[in-house]
């Protein structure tokens, strides 16, 4: 390289920076925060290649932490002209400027302009924000003290206010009954509740319908959802075998433990420790198969102990980001790149997880069910009468076979001695072909009766099924044993639970092979968290009680920021799934620590903080946006409007169902088959080792709730779309539009079916067109009917009727979707151009939607 070039870089370089120096001076610059505005640049353009992460580090320079930064001289504080990052970043040489250009990153020059604004100003650092343990922050001062219902709104509004923007009014009492229904139970009102709700004057009418739907028992149903995606629920393991499994019953746990209010602290550590907690009951033994839930390969392939690694770093990485919302996984084979979760970090957590008495791969219990042990066999009042049938008729049978097996067994000894020579060539165990070797005159009265005694075992043991075919009496009861061996094995519940029953060594792996082991661990929690509290054993439960102490700065902040994404549809922190470096920086973060301390000090009740939002007025506010707001916030990250989205897919299927009147409202019970696309599971009968023909339910089981629909890992269900996969842990789903959305709600028997059964219904509580629109409509979109409204309805109503009239294949067809009777009194054609509009009702935006 020319001398003379280097020696003109490196002018330039430092009258720049005297340029900028004098630019920009501490007395001019803005107040900076370095968590919202220095932290994010530097994590995104720097700490990847400059950051904790020794192993990657170049050059030596870490910009994560001050001290280094400066001891290094890309820092000076207080002056630009000496700190080496200013004039990298603001230099055109590719070997002198940074971000490299091989990295694809590159700084704005409101950036550039922030980064020397904070050098000039003293360049501090702060830790970040989420790994400081939450304090009750002071409640904001505002200006609107009677739009005020509960804290919550005093950060909400303090913040609408700073933006010189306000709140939306409140919207009326048919959307918020719709609203809270959704949110709080997943199924409509019926047009009777919305016209009490409506028509109440008590002060309290608001709350104490928030009340009677947190009392619901469909109340866990609705809130088990977003927790089955984090725990990777499903009813199958995955893979190409995909065995089944029988974890709807830690299903029906969650479901209790929410309907119940269990603390979540409680929550926590049932999920996480209840094998290890003292006297351990089966509830809290069944709650540990959060961490069971994980698939589970049995291919003839697999290699268990590999499989057992896969499984055990599956846990760590849902745990990790259930409960402290980190990207802990990057630690697996390094140091993590941007937050500090070290290597030894996670082998040390996994330590608390290497205890598991299992082999990596699934035990083979039927064609059907696969589960590995430990689990709980959990035989149902079913299953103890079927079984105590089966061994009456084992007795039964037995007794009717002992006079032949008796009279069989003489003939055999008799033929046995027939020659004289008992002891040849007869196939008898040898201990009792030496006594029959021995003259009878000097056999010890022990050694005949050692005799005979050896030879009913032979006779029973190798003769007596030969005899089967002539005296069928004699198998009998040996294939009720068998079918009894099959039913136990294919109908016995046996949830898989945690245990420590095995404790092994753990060693850091070289990037993550489990066959490459390194440097011995034992259990730890991340040594940049607080450390264990005393007296917390070194395992699981040690673990669980970490997580819940109040100097724990991550777990209540995730916790309460998936509630609150739940009700608005982005949580406070918008990367809920990661609280680390590289998370979004929080502009309602006073609002998040007001909460996380909320939750903790009121007893960890979930039910709780469920009412303190929905009662809030930042709750209440009407989802319409205006002009102004859907420049300035068209995300909704103020709060100043409702936020307005989709229902869930399985909850769209649900409202359907209950509008219709077909809903089966059981809570709990084993999985269902409802309706599915022919043969799809087919993809999945490669051997003739199992069946996969979908077994479609009949009777009321086709009409559950979808959180009762078998879940199989490999296909899941078809017309539940923008679900989650259950084979990962997923916290954070993404809503998406696509037209097999309406084909799917357009098409699909389950909607089809509702919308014939929602016409009937109508049909038969109303005598006139109108009366029969206007109920069809009210139990679907839970508001009266404009003018209107009722024109469009009866236009399309009198299409369809024409339509109808002049088809009456089509309108017979159209009747017999789905599997409930229809009453053949009804008129066809009315009662096919009825399903039509029925069906265009819960198409609409406005019934699909959570307004």
């Amino acid at each position: 390289m020319d001398p003379r070039a280097s020696l003109a870089r490196h002018v330039f370089g430092f009258v720049l920076s005297a340029c900028l120096a004098v630019a920009v001076s501490p007395a001019n610059a803005q107040t900076l925060d370095f968590n919202r505005d220095i932290r994010p640049i530097l994590s995104e353009n720097c700490f990847y290649c400059h950051g904790q992460d020794g192993n990657k580090r170049q050059a030596d320079l870490r910009l994560d932490q001050r001290e280094a930064a400066v001891s290094a001289g890309a820092i000076t504080p207080g002056d630009l002209a000496k700190s080496s990052l200013i004039a990298r970043i603001h230099s055109n040489d590719p070997d002198q400027m940074m971000p490299p250009p091989k990295s694809n990153r590159r700084l704005t020059p409101e950036q550039k302009k922030t980064l020397e604004q904070w050098i000039a100003s003293g360049a501090e650092y702060q830790p970040h924000w989420a790994f400081v343990a939450p304090r009750r922050p002071a409640e904001p001062a505002i200006q609107r003290a009677d739009w005020i219902r509960n804290p919550i709104d005093r950060f909400v509004l303090a913040r609408i206010e700073a933006e010189k923007l306000a709140p939306s009014p409140e919207a009326d009492r048919a959307t918020l009954i719709k609203r809270l229904s959704i949110d709080l139970i997943g199924l409509p009102p019926t047009p009777q509740e919305v016209d009490a709700f409506i028509a109440d004057k008590d002060d309290r009418a608001y709350e104490k319908l928030v009340d009677r739907l947190l009392a619901s028992p469909h109340y866990g149903e609705r809130m088990s959802l977003p927790w089955l995606d984090a725990a990777r629920y499903a009813d199958s393991n995955g893979f190409q075998q995909d065995g089944d499994t029988w974890q709807w019953i830690w299903r029906d746990w969650v479901v209790k433990a929410l309907n119940d209010d269990l603390p979540f602290d409680q929550f926590t550590l049932w999920q996480l420790a209840g094998d290890l907690l003292p006297n351990a009951t089966t509830e809290q033994k069944i709650a540990s198969g959060f961490n069971r839930n994980h698939l589970l390969n049995g291919e003839g392939g697999a290699i268990a102990e590999e499989q057992r690694f896969v499984n055990l770093f599956d846990r760590i990485d849902t745990t990790a980001t259930t409960w402290l919302g980190l990207t802990m996984a990057c630690a697996q084979c390094h140091d993590h790149k941007y937050d500090p979760l070290t290597n030894r970090d996670y082998y040390s957590l996994m330590d608390a997880f290497n205890r598991v008495p299992e082999s990596g791969t699934p035990q083979y219990f039927s064609s059907r069910i696969r589960v590995a042990a430990p689990f709980l066999e959990l035989p149902t009042e079913e299953n103890k009468q079927r079984i105590a049938q089966f061994e009456e008729e084992i007795k039964a049978a037995d007794a009717e076979a002992v006079p032949v097996a008796n009279a069989a067994f003489e003939g055999w000894r008799t033929g046995l001695f027939a020659d004289g020579k008992p002891a040849e060539g007869k196939g008898l165990p040898d201990s009792v072909a030496a006594l029959l070797r021995k003259p009878e005159a000097e056999r010890t009265d022990d050694e005949k009766k050692a005799i005979d005694a050896g030879l009913r075992k032979h006779f029973d043991e190798k003769i007596r099924s030969t005899l089967v075919a002539r005296l069928p009496l004699l198998g009998k009861a040996e294939g009720i044993r068998k079918n009894l061996a099959n039913y136990r094995a294919d109908k016995l519940p046996r949830v898989m639970i945690m245990s420590d029953e095995r404790p092994r060594e753990t060693f850091i792996l070289d990037r993550g092979e489990y066959l490459k082991p390194k440097d011995k661990v034992t259990f730890a929690t991340p040594a940049f968290l607080p450390p264990l509290p005393a007296g917390a054993p070194p395992n699981r439960l040690g673990f669980a009680q970490w997580l819940i102490m109040p100097e724990h700065p991550l777990t209540a902040r995730v916790q309460v920021n998936r509630i609150w994404q739940y009700y608005f549809g982005a949580g406070i922190v918008k990367t809920a799934e990661d609280f680390g470096v590289q998370s979004e920086y929080p502009i309602h973060g006073a609002l998040l620590d007001w909460l996380a301390v909320e939750i903790r000090e009121q007893g960890w009740s979930m039910k709780h903080l469920h009412k303190l939002i929905v009662m809030s007025a930042t709750y209440r506010q009407s989802s319409r946006v205006s002009p102004e707001l859907r420049n300035r916030d068209s995300e909704n990250r103020l709060y100043a409007r409702a936020s307005r989205f989709r229902m869930p897919s399985l909850i769209l299927r649900d409202w359907a169902l209950a509008a219709s009147g077909l809903l089966d409202p059981r809570i709990g019970g084993a999985p269902v088959y409802p309706y599915q696309p022919d043969a799809v599971w087919e993809a999945l009968a490669i051997t003739k080792e199992r069946d996969f023909t979908y077994p479609q339910s009949t009777g009321s089981d086709l009409y559950r709730r979808s959180l009762y629909t078998f879940w199989r890992r490999t296909v899941g269900p078809a017309n539940m779309f923008d679900a989650s996969n259950r084979q990962t842990c997923r916290v954070r789903l993404a809503a998406t539009s696509t037209p097999l959305h309406a084909l799917t709600t357009l098409n699909d028997p389950t909607w089809v079916e509702a919308a014939r059964a929602l016409a009937e219904l109508s049909m038969k509580s109303e005598a006139t067109v109108d009366g029969r629109l206007t109920l069809a409509f009210r139990r679907v979109a839970c508001r009266t009917v404009t003018e209107s409204d009722l024109k469009m309805l009866r236009r399309a109503y009198e299409r369809q009727a024409a339509i109808y009239q002049a088809n009456a294949e089509a309108a017979k067809s159209l009747l017999t979707v789905g599997a409930s009777k229809r009453d053949e009194s009804l008129n066809p054609t009315e009662h096919a151009a009825l399903t039509a509009v029925c069906l265009a009702i819960l198409n609409l935006d406005e019934s699909q939607t959570r307004e």
